[in-house]
């Protein structure tokens, strides 16, 4: 099958096994669905709709929190559901992004990490997502300015409301913890850490945390920058897609995902059928077969009314 790498060669092909019957479509947010302005462009809006009237579903697979999904939400049909955090939420749309599933990332192990990272990577700051939204150390970039987010060292942003609450192996050891206060969501759930560094490269930044840390959770990154997107162990895009897709009887042989950075290469490889966008980085252009246009082109919207033309 032909694949499409820029936005002047002609549009993808549907899948050569659209003689199976395409259930569902797993697309990533940012640079792949997304405009590079953030929009949904009404040929997407289009297409998406589309593939529901077809009897297609449609989920939504980012690394964005829940709180960030208002920028498809407006658009949403029967497209109510995403998975964020990549994979430690499972959200509905159509009920004020209210989630209704986590995976999440247990304090002991984010603690971990965390020493893990500045002993290997000196200079590393951190970001606490909770399921409430997101706390950082006076250090980590201004990515998204948050009025309401505590600025604090990652251990008290990590720490517990409740004192009887068993202490990990590295308070345990001495490493001082301060007391938590409810203004940092100390009861909610740790649904990623964030680590960010000044200067390393992006990718080998990825493959120093994962040597390092690897034992304590999931690293992966989505950002041009050195930022890195840590979940608990096994947690993945893929992961709770499949489990999603279970509950539903559909098999990866009858999904179609798009995506175009690291943390997207675990769902494209478990879909039967893939595409990397065009504008994707290169690891995940060298291990996807199929590649559509860029972001920017449509990529997802070509490939999908492909898909039903083709039926």
């Amino acid at each position: 099958m032909d694949s499409v790498t820029d936005a002047s060669a002609e549009p993808p092909q549907a899948p050569r096994s659209a003689e199976k019957t395409i259930r569902l479509i797993a697309t990533d947010l940012d640079g792949t669905l997304l405009r590079d302005d953030k929009t949904v462009s009404s040929r997407t809006i289009a297409a998406l709709a589309a593939a529901e009237r077809a009897g297609i579903e449609v989920f939504f697979v980012t690394g964005r929190p829940a709180r960030w999904m208002d920028v498809v939400s407006d658009h949403v049909h029967g497209h109510g559901l995403a998975i964020c955090a990549n994979g430690a939420a499972v959200v509905d749309l159509h009920h004020g992004r209210r989630i209704v599933e986590i995976s999440p990332l247990e304090r002991p192990a984010a603690l971990a990490v965390v020493h893990a990272l500045r002993a290997a990577a000196p200079g590393t700051s951190f970001a606490v997502e909770r399921t409430g939204g997101i706390n950082y150390e006076p250090e980590y970039p201004p990515f998204q300015l948050d009025p309401a987010a505590v600025i604090a060292p990652a251990e008290k942003l990590l720490a517990e409301l409740s004192p009887e609450h068993s202490r990990s192996p590295l308070e345990q050891e001495g490493a001082e913890v301060p007391p938590a206060s409810e203004d940092i969501g100390a009861d909610q759930p740790v649904l990623k850490l964030l680590a960010h560094h000044p200067d390393l490269d992006p990718d080998a930044f990825l493959e120093l945390a994962r040597a390092r840390a690897g034992a304590h959770a999931s690293f992966t990154r989505s950002s041009p920058t050195a930022l890195l997107e840590i979940s608990g162990p096994g947690v993945s895009k893929a992961g709770t897609l499949a489990r999603c897709c279970a509950q539903r009887g559909i098999g990866p042989d009858q999904v179609v995902a798009f995506g175009d950075m690291p943390n997207d290469l675990e769902m494209l490889a478990w879909a039967g059928t893939s595409y990397a966008m065009a504008n994707a980085h290169p690891d995940v252009l060298a291990a996807t077969a199929l590649h559509t246009h860029g972001n920017n082109e449509d990529g997802v919207a070509a490939v999908i009314e492909r898909i039903l033309d083709g039926r």
